[in-house]
């Protein structure tokens, strides 16, 4: 999924600078369906496509419905290095077979525009002591690892003439979206993220769930991730698991597959799609933010005694 952990992680434990949102690296949030807690940093546009098939079968109500499917995300860095606009839209063309029915079905299945804010970034101000006398002491698992990076995210379900829906639904133009999004850097190239969502607010498809993605980076061109997505609604409820991997073929260009499928039969829903994510990063400007150093104990002494030096020979200075 998303994106070059390991230059992230060189990025964010530099000695003398914490880089606040953007990486050298693109990072993108395919070929997974969760939202990394980081922005792509202020100025920068960032696009994600993909094109898929998807196949689904309902046994009760006995219809199934086979396509293909388009899906387009732009991300725009504004006003804030950790500040991130988000849009995101599904195209669909697919045929439905029932009994009773067969037709073809196009049209935006899904919309969504939001906002989201990172909150607290456990690297900002935080420097690690590098022990040069030891190797183990440098790689042992260290509590701040545990701590993650926050955001949260509102935004807005838009619901287009939708053909996938049930005509005799009522559905509204509008209704809201906020998610809970943490993100842990690990040791080996691992990063786990969480995303706990409620969405279609006040309407008769609202729903809670979770995503919960962990990612590996092999080395500085591919990695892989595993994924389960949780849904819980009145109208619709299921689990998904997924996989996937991805390719950085340059700093500003990634490629990548992936499939899925959900644990119930109604419906059963299987799925794959290949993507690519671009980055335009010409606009954007440096933030630099210095780390504040943590004196220690140490050091603390090293200040008092050579204080104490100086008052000394102060005093001695003033003597006849």
């Amino acid at each position: 999924m998303k994106r070059r952990y390991l230059i992230v992680i060189t990025v964010l434990f530099a000695q003398e600078f914490a880089f606040s949102q953007y990486t050298d690296v693109i990072n993108s949030n395919r070929p997974s369906e969760s939202v990394s807690a980081f922005a792509v940093g202020k100025s920068v546009i960032q696009l994600e496509s993909g094109i898929g098939y998807s196949k689904e079968r309902h046994n009760l109500l006995d219809y199934q419905a086979s396509g293909y499917y388009s899906d387009f995300t732009a991300r725009y860095g504004v006003f804030k290095e950790q500040l991130e606009t988000y849009f995101d839209v599904r195209y669909q063309n697919d045929n439905y077979t029932s009994p009773l029915l067969d037709k073809n079905r196009s049209g935006v299945r899904t919309a969504e525009f939001g906002v989201k804010y990172l909150i607290y970034d456990p690297f900002k101000n935080y420097e690690e002591k590098i022990n040069i006398y030891s190797w183990k002491a440098n790689h042992k698992f260290k509590w701040h690892q545990l701590i993650p990076a926050v955001s949260i995210y509102g935004g807005a379900n838009l619901n287009f003439s939708n053909p996938f829906v049930n005509s005799n639904e009522k559905t509204s133009l509008v209704s809201p979206k906020a998610m809970l999004i943490t993100q842990n850097i690990f040791p080996g190239g691992y990063v786990f993220i969480t995303n706990i969502f409620v969405e279609k607010i006040t309407t008769a498809r609202e729903s809670i769930g979770y995503v919960v993605t962990l990612t590996k980076g092999f080395n500085d061109k591919w990695s892989a991730f595993i994924e389960n997505k949780g849904i819980k609604g009145t109208l619709y409820s299921d689990g998904i698991f997924s996989i996937g991997a991805a390719y950085l073929y340059s700093d500003d260009m990634q490629f990548d597959i992936s499939v899925g499928k959900n644990y119930k039969d109604t419906p059963s829903i299987l799925f794959s799609s290949v993507g690519v994510s671009w980055r335009f990063d010409t606009n954007y400007k440096e933030v630099k933010i210095k780390v504040q150093k943590v004196k220690s104990k140490t050091d603390k002494k090293m200040e008092k005694k050579a204080d104490k030096k100086k008052r000394r020979d102060a005093i001695d200075l003033e003597k006849p």
